[in-house]
């Protein structure tokens, strides 16, 4: 069964350090619930309450489940491997003890702080790959990080590609899950990020296939998207630009990619995510577009 989630990078609450105002989480579960969702992502850390029993009360009361939680790590820094796999205990204990066995931990890179992947994010170009001993790195921990966290909490971890990240195009995503255990690690197929990464998403179910165990739904603008290219827009700049539109109004053929996922009997959670940096326009109001777009697709 596929039932719809989103998450509070959606209303603002993003990963990233950045200025501005966002709603506190009860105003975000209590929109959530009244824009159609029915689950939601942790956010970051200490957005929601950390104390676990608080945490589970909050979300039942509103009939909401914790499908996941977005955890960044410097993967090709080996000095930032054993904190970050802490962190990802950490949240991972969290969502375990809140009452949510199944959630996922979403691991990623700690993307938009290298620089030249910032600024060159959808325009990937070879010379800005990670050498032999970054991609090592990168494997070994994200290995690593996915055994620690089920031994720590029983649950699994998948991974997410992101645009600003070491892990962007898909030869980059493929080249991870070759060099890590299908048993501990998924993948988490991001829709607007794979096609702002040059890739098309239909390809991709196909391409990557059982190790894709979560779905976030994302658009993309090509006109952005070309804009950011010709532009040179570092990542924000495109964010703040709407590169990752409503659902529905970019290029993301979702029809094609709900018909894929009916047929394969997709059993998990469908996440909508439309990054907006804080302060961007009315959540609330696009949240409730996109989950009326997907109540089209018969979502």
């Amino acid at each position: 069964m596929i039932r719809i989630a989103n998450a509070p990078c959606s209303w603002g609450v993003l990963e990233f350090d950045l200025a501005g105002e966002t709603v506190d989480y009860k105003q975000f579960l209590d929109e959530l619930v009244e824009t159609g969702y029915v689950g939601t992502e942790l956010g970051d850390w200490g957005y929601m309450p950390t104390d676990p029993e608080t945490l589970g009360a909050e979300l039942r009361k509103r009939n909401v489940e914790l499908v996941g939680a977005f955890v960044p790590m410097a993967l090709a820094d080996p000095a930032a491997h054993e904190a970050g796999i802490r962190v990802g205990e950490r949240t991972g204990k969290l969502m375990a003890a809140a009452g949510f066995p199944q959630a996922l931990v979403v691991l990623a890179d700690d993307n938009g702080t290298v620089p030249a992947r910032t600024g060159n994010a959808g325009r990937v170009t070879p010379d800005l790959a990670l050498d032999a001993d970054g991609w090592r790195h990168t494997t070994d921990a994200a290995a690593l990080f996915a055994r620690r966290v089920r031994d720590a909490c029983g649950l699994q971890t998948v991974f997410h590609h992101h645009c600003a990240g070491y892990v962007e195009t898909p030869a980059e995503i493929e080249n991870l899950l070759a060099s890590t255990p299908e048993d501990a690690l998924g993948l988490v197929l991001d829709m607007g990020h794979y096609r702002f990464a040059g890739g098309y998403p239909e390809a991709a179910l196909r391409l990557f296939g059982d190790r894709i165990r979560h779905i976030h739904y994302k658009d993309c603008s090509a006109q952005l998207a070309q804009r950011s290219r010709t532009d040179g827009w570092d990542y924000f700049t495109s964010v703040g630009n709407g590169v990752f539109c409503e659902l529905g109004s970019g290029t993301v053929d979702f029809a094609a990619i709900t018909a894929e996922l009916t047929r394969r009997e997709y059993d998990g959670w469908i996440v909508v995510e439309q990054d907006v940096l804080p302060g961007m326009g009315s959540p609330k109001a696009t949240a409730g577009r996109n989950r009326a777009f997907l109540r089209s697709l018969g979502l």
